[in-house]
């Protein structure tokens, strides 16, 4: 479903992602991790089309990025670091101005639907300029799900979430997973997001480096293969040069 290769993107002298080669498989859930800087939003941005590459190949569903941008974005949600919401509509009336959007069929019932699987029914007559960050976050997700995409885009969509909201998403993303949806979401949590998903890739400075099914792991190994991987580059960085008057 969705196929990276050779992903290059530059900021002028600024490296941000190095060759990344990235597959995911119709209905399959990936984690993206790494440090921060790593190049997880970016990566992700290119793939929503958000942004495009210096170099290299995305392709959703066989189409090419970005000459078939506007057809992929019929079939992708995003959740990001920015809402996408209207503070001054309430929650009905953003979903139901996306429902139209997406020329979507019953839409009053696809709105209530979507309102409830997110807890926020009750409070679909206020402005969402009155709602907290985790309400907020909560109404992007049922933003991001209400026209059932093929392709689920999460960056970080446990942010501002407290217990019940970040347990209520889980049970929405293993929903979608068992749904068919395909997943790719980026999270700093490095066993929660072992947890849910089918498969983990590490990104370390602009690169892929590791992938790993979660069904061979455990999370205290997971986490032993995450130390060694970014560890292990971020030395090789800092190595002093050759004459430098090191020991090594």
């Amino acid at each position: 479903m969705i196929q990276i290769k050779g992903l290059v993107k530059n900021y002028g002298m600024n490296h941000v992602l190095r060759g990344v080669d990235l597959h995911v498989r119709p209905g399959e859930f990936v984690t993206l991790v790494g440090s921060n800087g790593a190049g997880k939003t970016t990566l992700l941005r290119i793939v929503a089309t958000l942004q495009q590459a210096t170099a290299g190949q995305v392709t959703i569903g066989g189409w090419l990025l970005p000459q078939h941008a506007s057809r992929v974005r019929e079939h992708i949600g995003l959740v990001s670091h920015q809402a996408l919401l209207y503070g001054d509509l309430t929650a009905a009336e953003n979903l139901t101005f996306f429902a139209r959007l997406y020329r979507l069929e019953n839409q009053q019932e696809r709105v209530a639907t979507a309102l409830k699987t997110v807890g926020l029914l009750a409070r679909q007559r206020d402005a969402v300029s009155t709602f907290s960050r985790g309400m907020v976050q909560r109404l992007t997700i049922a933003r991001a799900t209400l026209h059932e995409p093929d392709v689920l885009l999460l960056d970080e969509p446990y942010t501002g979430l407290d217990q019940d909201a970040a347990r209520l998403l889980d049970d929405l993303l293993r929903r979608e997973s068992a749904n068919g949806r395909t997943i790719l979401m980026i999270t700093h949590d490095l066993t929660h997001g072992l947890n849910l998903c089918d498969r983990v890739a590490i990104l370390n400075r602009g690169k892929i480096v590791a992938e790993v099914d979660s069904a061979h792991t455990n999370p205290a190994e997971f986490l032993e293969l995450y130390t060694e991987h970014t560890r292990r580059r971020e030395k090789r960085r800092k190595r002093p040069v050759s004459g430098s008057g090191s020991s090594e």
